[in-house]
């Protein structure tokens, strides 16, 4: 296949709350681009883009997917992701690569929390986005208070270019506020042909008023149309997409289309908004990145002609193999190409490239800047490694990884088990860096840290059928953190004789509590006559951070610190790297028992719906867990509460919900932050 020209190329992924019909739309665009000839449902367990039998047996997606088609003259390179908060690195990993997006609400439920989160993370990287209110046809639909929570609760500009014809089940399709046409969908061909008809009588004044608004809007990039609009002359539709398409490539301005996917209704006028409004390759200013031997910063450009610099962002364990996606950002990449790691520090080789298309791969002899593609034989790459020419080093940034808060307890059913169990453990370690694992020192047992229930679920439910591991598994953990509560300086000297050498070390740390949030920060503040080897400043930092990681009395991490070294005396013959690395991490324990160690525990945001006339008992229930209430919101017979809930009460909180509700109440709930823990639990910890 020819490659496409770059201005032609659209990076998307599809983000959203879960259930709000992310992959239904992407399973719709396959269908409709021509790239599959019949619809793959979500519900059937048959979705071309969930393609895991854990993510068809659940009806959830778990693992962000590639694929690629064509609309019109535009080449789109289409990701898939997860809305369950658990997967949110899913996320988090493609939105670092993508250059724009389509962010699904539901015409029902609005703006839940973890459309919040994705927005919070596109935002990050400021990715430009088009959104789509799905659900139509539901009972309870109302896109103008999905607008209204856009503005208030994403702090976002959207933009009306579509008006329903009908409502809920009465919905027949869109009014095209461009060129004030009805777009409706022909059910005999499942939607693929658009009928285009007049404006009903009915509806003319709102979509004139409607346009108006767009005009306006699309006049603050654009002082031509300004000048028009106010002189009475009549704007072309062109000209307003071209406006529309400058305020969302600055992510000032968020274009909304409608629809019904289930219905096969509006996915056509999305991939049109996709070609006309989301940014190609070309599109994007240039990305930062520093020469890895000096430390330059340089700015890449898309040029398929540039030295070679890509990104890998996601890693899979592919029948026992290394399978890397990587987004290159400028030059060109062939099958058989040596490369250099400059996050490892250390040369690869590109043995073979793939386009993917969900699970099933298309071979590519060469790939070049612009594009997404998958590579084998890349041995040490993992998430969020540089990529990039021998001769030509440049490191790109990597990815904000969220802390794992949920752990889970395994043992090897059986003797080959436990043969099998830490090369696999370490495979699905590749693919997923929110996933850790580590050997309680106590009882030996295995721990596995993950960012929830379900995600650790998932892992052993993969342990069994991808790698034959057979494991029994505790009861899932909190994974509480450290912090001090006051500030302390500690002065530590370690002086030791091994094998006929002194090994020694001396430093003076001081410890500052930091506010909620701020992590671990480690400092070198030595006296401008002081003189330490390039070599000992780097044993000390990850002596510290290490030691940091390690925690004071739990082993649990400590978090909200700064950890500064203000001397570190070299004593020739005597000071070693040994010697120095012991006096840090003696230091660094010794210091944070001194400095009021207390608990932290992790406090995760609470969006529950249910029947308005069980609200007695799920108020109850979260009074019980130490649950604060931070709103209410009452939708006809239903009620969401909003509210923030220690992670230590939530485990089963499923049975409990369905049992107050006769199983109509669901619930949503990700990472807030961490707060102090309260007394019974620190005494239960010792501290």
């Amino acid at each position: 296949m020819d490659q496409p020209p770059l201005q032609s190329i659209r990076n998307i992924g599809i983000i959203s709350h879960i259930d709000a019909g992310k992959t239904t739309v992407s399973e719709r665009i396959l269908f409709y681009s021509g790239e599959t000839h019949k619809m793959g449902e979500v519900h059937e367990g048959l979705a071309v883009m969930d393609w895991m039998p854990q993510e068809q047996e659940r009806g959830i997606t778990i693992t962000a997917t590639a694929t690629s088609c064509r609309w019109h003259d535009c080449w789109i390179n289409l990701i898939d992701t997860p809305g369950h908060i658990d997967f949110t690195i899913e996320v988090e990993r493609a939105l670092r690569v993508l250059d724009g997006a389509i962010t699904i609400f539901s015409a029902v439920e609005g703006v839940q929390p973890q459309s919040e989160s994705v927005w919070r993370q596109a935002d990050r990287y400021r990715v430009p986005r088009i959104c789509f209110i799905n659900k139509l046809d539901r009972v309870g639909a109302d896109y103008r208070a999905v607008l209204g929570q856009m503005v208030k609760r994403l702090n976002a500009r959207p933009l009306l270019l579509q008006l329903p014809v009908g409502n809920e089940a009465g919905f027949r399709g869109v009014i095209d506020l461009l060129s004030l046409e009805v777009l409706s969908f022909d059910a005999a061909d499942q939607g693929k042909t658009v009928v285009v008809g007049p404006i009903p009588p009915d509806l003319a004044e709102a979509s004139r008023t409607a346009r108006d608004e767009l005009v306006e809007a699309a006049a603050d990039f654009d002082d031509t149309i300004l000048a028009d609009y106010l002189s009475g002359a009549e704007v072309t539709a062109e000209r307003l997409k071209g406006a529309v398409r400058r305020g969302t490539l600055e992510c000032r301005l968020f274009p909304v289309f409608l629809g019904s996917a289930l219905r096969n209704k509006g996915v056509q006028s999305l991939l049109d908004g996709v070609a006309d409004y989301l940014p190609s390759p070309l599109d994007l200013p240039p990305i930062p990145a520093h020469r890895s031997t000096a430390g330059e910063r340089e700015l890449l450009v898309c040029d398929p002609m540039a030295p070679f610099c890509a990104l890998a962002f996601k890693v899979l364990a592919d029948e026992g193999r290394k399978l890397t996606w990587l987004r290159i950002y400028s030059g060109t990449l062939k099958a058989g190409m040596a490369l250099f790691n400059s996050s490892q520090g250390c040369f690869e080789k590109a043995a073979r490239l793939f386009r993917m298309h969900a699970h099933k791969r298309e071979q590519l002899e060469t790939a070049r800047a612009g594009d997404i593609v998958a590579v084998t034989g890349l041995k040490a790459a993992l998430t969020g490694d540089t990529l990039c020419t021998p001769d030509h080093h440049l490191a790109l940034e990597g990815l904000t990884v969220p802390e794992p808060v949920v752990s889970l307890a395994v043992e090897p059913r059986g003797t080959e088990d436990k043969e099998k169990l830490p090369l696999a453990l370490e495979k699905l370690q590749w693919e997923d860096p929110t996933f850790r694992v580590h050997e309680d020192a106590e009882t030996g047992q295995t721990i596995l840290t993950g960012m929830g229930e379900l995600h650790l679920e998932v892992i052993t439910d993969r342990l069994e059928r991808e790698f034959g591991v057979g494991v029994k598994t505790g009861r899932p953990q909190v994974v509480y953190r450290e912090t001090l509560t006051r500030m302390v300086e500690r002065r530590e000297v370690f002086r030791r004789e091994f094998e006929g050498k002194v090994q020694g070390g001396e430093v003076l740390l001081r410890l500052i509590p930091l506010a909620r949030g701020e992590g671990v920060r480690v400092a070198i503040s030595l006296p401008p006559d002081a003189v330490l080897a390039k070599e000992l400043r780097s044993t000390l930092t990850d002596s510290l951070t290490q030691g940091c990681a390690a925690g004071c009395l739990t082993g649990y991490p400590l978090t909200d610190l700064e950890v500064r070294v203000l001397e570190a005396p070299v004593e020739p013959g005597i000071t070693t790297d040994q010697g120095m690395r012991a006096a840090a991490q003696r230091g660094m324990v010794m210091a944070a028992r001194e400095g009021g160690p207390i608990l932290l525990e992790p406090v995760m945001t609470l969006e529950i719906v249910f029947p308005l006339d069980c609200s007695g008992k799920v108020l109850g229930s979260l009074q019980q867990k130490r649950g604060r209430v931070e709103g209410l919101q009452t939708h006809g017979e239903i009620e969401t509460v909003r509210a923030l809930v220690p992670l230590a009460e939530m485990f089963g909180y499923m049975t409990e919900l369905r049992s107050a509700t006769r199983g109509r109440g669901t619930f949503t709930m990700e990472f807030a932050r961490f707060e102090p823990a309260p007394a019974d639990v620190q005494r239960r910890f010792g501290m």
